[in-house]
């Protein structure tokens, strides 16, 4: 057998935390990336370096300041055990914060791109037409922006799926708990356990040219779309 049980529970738990990291971010990426195409708040520039950060932050250095806010005296700590939620390091819930830190900018970019392309035409069309501001985003922008929305749906999901350094400051490497595939191939290199290293690493890398295929023939389709 290729896959190991301990190997599948590794590939089942990331993708689940893939899967909700992407959900979140959408949820949590529309609103900052309309705001940051659409505004004109002079905080603009400061929130979108802020933003940006995970892209040029080491994973570790990251991973460190967030295992810092979720321990026992950071804020984040303090205040989940006085909610009674007790610490999240170490913990599913502790890597899907993580994830989402991590993976923000890959959420946020491609919206924020989406919704810049669009101008404020179409909302000015919207507004004249009296339509509420609330209604004119839902049934104008983001229907414009779809390709922009799949797009973030796909880097976050295979960004997610790929992280290392963060996880493994924030999760450790717990079996059957924040035990992800990347940290799974880690433990095999680790007790030079080659072949079941190469199964997991072999599945990353067809997973990775999968995902980057798909976004080439995505861009390829908007161009073609596009007037």
């Amino acid at each position: 057998m290729p896959f190991s049980p301990e190997a599948l529970q590794s590939v089942w738990l990331t993708l689940e935390l893939a899967a909700l990291t992407s959900l979140l971010l959408l949820l949590l990426a529309t609103p900052l990336a309309w705001w940051l195409a659409q505004g004109r708040s002079r905080w603009r520039a400061p929130i979108s370096a802020l933003v940006t950060l995970p892209l040029v932050l080491p994973p570790t250095v990251l991973g460190f300041y967030l295992l810092v806010a979720l321990g026992p005296q950071g804020p984040l700590g303090q205040l989940t055990q006085v909610l009674g939620w007790g610490l999240l390091s170490f913990t599913f819930t502790g890597l899907l914060i993580g994830s989402i830190v991590y993976s923000l900018p890959f959420a946020v970019q491609p919206l924020q791109d989406a919704f810049e392309t669009m101008g404020r035409r179409p909302m000015e069309v919207a507004a004249t037409l009296r339509a509420r501001p609330l209604d004119a985003f839902f049934t104008v922008a983001l229907p414009q922006a779809r390709a922009g929305f799949l797009t973030a749906a796909i880097l976050s999901f295979a960004h997610t799926v790929g992280e290392f350094g963060v996880v493994l400051m924030i999760g450790g490497n717990i079996p059957g708990q924040t035990r992800v595939v990347s940290t799974q191939i880690y433990g095999h290199v680790e007790a030079m356990e080659y072949a079941q290293a190469h199964w997991l690493a072999g599945g990353m890398v067809l997973f990775s040219f999968v995902v980057l295929l798909a976004l080439a023939l995505l861009r390829r389709r908007n161009m073609r779309v596009m007037p």
